[in-house]
């Protein structure tokens, strides 16, 4: 019989879904800032050494004031403030529509990418000359955008996102969706000073009729940490209001946002995104990557009839589809930086690192130059001149086709006030640090290629000496929690904390992980007498490893009664494991019935352990509508722990045609033998490019199989990618390098 255990289910329930079970490692996940006082930690190891030496919230801003009211919701301090503020129709500030006529703003200004090296056109806008386009090839997404239109044309307000990849003519499609408002009156609002979560939270409830609201690049408003949730809301009540209607909603996103944004959480898991989800649902349209053959022969006609930036593209696009990347330049950029000189390459993989582990879009100069030291050998520091960084900057920003630079300076913007109120002065003081951006193309390759790296030392010593907002200091602490690099998490949490981030839960989780479960007791206790309740469920899972079992089933009950999420699960699992399986069945059968389909796992294991697997087996059936092939998946696997291993094999048939992944490895498992053991752990392989998580899977695989070594070094590799899901083999965790950390007291 095939030992498929029941952490191999569902690592995708039992490893992850309760913070509260006994010996279960949390989830690592960014809060909001909050001020407590500084308190020090260890240090972060020095750049070039392993040895020790000793970015998301966002700076205050004003609330916006006029006539002594504040107006609209202002983030401040990493806080939402909600403000009430006037709303008269479609007027604000004293009568002025939101936003400007359509006809009034240049396709470049909302982010469409231009596409040709400097060349202007003949046209002036407001006194400026704005750019040209290439002309526009109408594909399959472009009827549904226009159906749209004509929908608000009518009368009924609608939301339309556009979801693909970078530079596939998302913008550029909306751009062309709303020409015919233009000729209806309409104006169009971007909502992005002083920052678009904050503009568009302040102003939303002022959106009035025959508005176009653009939210291009919709991951900065419905994924800001604060404010996501608040705006999502704001604009489900802009749609379903009749009084404010018609408006027309656009944006567009990543599919890897758009991914996360509506994807239901796993059970135990924090839902951060409910709000967006219900209102993406039934709204996003896909964008493809390429151009189909009818596309491209349309296009081809354009170029025929003169159309020089389509016909210079398709010289370069036309076998592979890729024409919207080419005229965005992204091939250029993927060039830039595979041929990049040792220096450029190294500031350009520090910035995808920064970005990928969730750092904020403008990378501050000391940091970026500071982390890209040990990206460089030793052979190629020697080499470095003394202007190196000054030299290899300039460098990286010059412009691919004058559209887009690898890494280009970001500007600050001034603030803004209204005319005659405080603060209309200009500012003096120091300057800003200079910042850079990297280009979206090289930001999305850096999180495909690079996903199972784990940044050097220097990168972290950066973010320790230089990254000064605590939101992307907090956001790196969890990525290398996550990576199992407790002792530079440690540090950064401490750095966070220093500069006004409550971040003691986080503390007491690197206790928690390093054995130090007395100090973690410390913090969970401090942290509920401060109020947090959400503390309660840890706090019975450090006293249930202490063995205080009276006092851990009183905190959970009392996390239980604060009605703090996922506390009853917490709770059944602490029964289950003293022998109060009765009450542990109770709270799972009770989750079920409440509308939670996960909870069948837990409940179908019990029963089978109580020796009922007919009634295990039913709780299956009853809930494959709802859990999909996954249930499929655990069936297979309770009918293989109870002997039935044809049973087993047609469970698996059946999820792996429903399209699971893991169905078909569990297949192959089934009939394992030392002639096809190779074969599976090509599959597992093979699905773990695309889901880093199944590394674990394959080392128990080669854990059972007597390979140690192999084993090691695919746990390793599993949490350099930040998706180990077995308790930590290294006590005090890993250095930078992937080494053992010695032992450490925090």
């Amino acid at each position: 019989m095939m030992d498929i255990g029941e952490d191999t289910t569902g690592d995708w329930m039992t490893h992850e879904e309760n913070a509260g079970q006994a010996g279960t490692p949390r989830e690592w996940e960014l809060q909001p800032p909050h001020p407590v006082g500084t308190s020090s930690g260890p240090s972060i190891p020095t750049p070039r050494s392993n040895d020790p030496s000793g970015e998301a919230g966002r700076a205050p801003v004003s609330n916006r004031v006029s006539d002594s009211v504040v107006h609209g919701n202002v983030i401040q301090g990493g806080v939402v403030h909600i403000h009430p503020g006037p709303v008269q129709g479609n007027t604000v500030d004293g009568g002025r529509r939101l936003g400007k006529p359509i006809r009034q703003w240049d396709a470049h200004d909302l982010e469409v990418h231009p596409a040709s090296a400097g060349r202007k056109g003949s046209g002036r806008l407001d006194g400026r000359q704005v750019g040209i386009m290439p002309g526009y090839v109408h594909r399959a997404h472009d009827q549904e955008l226009d159906s749209a239109v004509r929908d608000v044309i009518e009368g009924r307000s609608r939301m339309v996102v556009l979801v693909g990849s970078s530079s596939t003519g998302k913008t550029r499609a909306c751009w062309e969706a709303v020409q015919p408002l233009a000729d209806q009156d309409w104006t169009l609002w971007h909502p992005f000073d002083p920052t678009r979560a904050e503009a568009a939270l302040a102003d939303l409830e002022r959106v009035g009729p025959r508005t176009v609201v653009w939210l291009n690049e919709a991951q900065h408003y419905l994924g800001h940490l604060q404010a996501g949730e608040r705006i999502a809301a704001a604009l489900h009540t802009l749609l379903t209001r009749p009084d404010r209607g018609p408006v027309l909603v656009l944006g567009t996103l990543w599919l890897e946002y758009a991914n996360a944004y509506t994807a239901l959480p796993r059970l135990g898991e924090p839902d951060p995104y409910s709000r967006t989800r219900e209102l993406l649902t039934g709204h996003t349209l896909t964008v493809p990557d390429t151009f189909d053959r009818h596309a491209l022969d349309t296009a081809q006609a354009l170029a025929g009839d003169g159309d020089r930036l389509l016909a210079d593209a398709l010289t370069r696009a036309r076998d592979t589809g890729r024409l919207a990347q080419d005229l965005a330049g992204a091939p250029e950029l993927l060039r830039r930086y595979e041929q990049a000189d040792p220096a450029a390459r190294a500031l350009l993989e520090a910035a995808m690192d920064a970005r990928r582990l969730g750092v904020g879009l403008h990378l501050p100069q000391t940091f970026l130059t500071a982390a890209a030291t040990d990206y460089l050998t030793d052979h190629d520091w020697d080499q470095l001149t003394d202007n190196w960084a000054q030299a290899t900057y300039a460098d990286l920003a010059r412009p691919v086709h004058g559209k887009q630079a690898p890494l280009r300076r970001a500007n600050a913007r001034p603030a803004r006030h209204q005319p005659g109120s405080p603060g209309t002065a200009p500012a003096h003081g120091p300057a800003a640090e200079p910042a850079f951006r990297l280009a979206d193309y090289l930001e999305q390759h850096g999180h495909r290629y690079r996903e199972r790296l784990c940044p050097p030392a220097s990168f972290w010593h950066a973010a320790h000496s230089h990254l000064t907002e605590p939101g992307d200091l907090e956001v790196l602490a969890h990525a290398a929690a996550d990576r199992r690099r407790f002792r530079i998490a440690y540090g950064l949490f401490r750095r966070a904390e220093e500069l006004g981030s409550d971040v003691r839960l986080h503390l007491a989780d690197v206790h928690f992980e390093i054995g130090d479960l007395r100090g973690a007791e410390q913090l969970y206790r401090e942290a509920v007498a401060d109020g947090q309740h959400a503390a309660l469920d840890l706090l019975g899972n450090v006293q249930e490893e202490l063995g205080d079992i009276a006092g851990a089933e009183q905190t959970y009950l009392a996390a239980v009664e604060a009605g703090i999420e996922h506390a009853d699960f917490a709770l059944a699992f602490f029964w289950e494991g003293v022998g109060n399986l009765e009450g542990a069945e109770r709270i799972f059968q009770a989750k079920l019935d409440g509308g939670h389909p996960y909870s069948a796992f837990h409940l179908a294991r019990l029963r089978a352990a109580s020796g009922d697997p007919a009634g295990a087996e039913q709780i299956y059936r009853d809930t494959l509508g709802h859990i999909g092939p996954r249930a499929q998946v655990d069936l297979g696997i309770l009918r293989n722990a109870a002997g039935d291993m044809e049973g087993a094999a047609q469970a698996f048939r059946e999820a792996a045609a429903a399209g699971d992944e893991a169905a078909a490895i569990y297949l192959s498992e089934l009939n394992q033998s030392p002639r096809n053991l190779q074969t599976v752990e090509r599959e597992f392989l093979n699905a773990a490019g695309t889901d880093p998580s199944l590394l674990n899977e394959l080392a128990a695989l080669r854990t059972a199989a007597g390979d140690a070594t192999g084993a090691a070094e695919l746990y390793l590799n599993a949490a350099n990618a930040g998706k180990l899901l077995t308790t930590t083999p290294w006590r005090y965790g890993l250095e930078p390098d992937g080494t053992p950390s010695p032992p450490w007291t925090p």
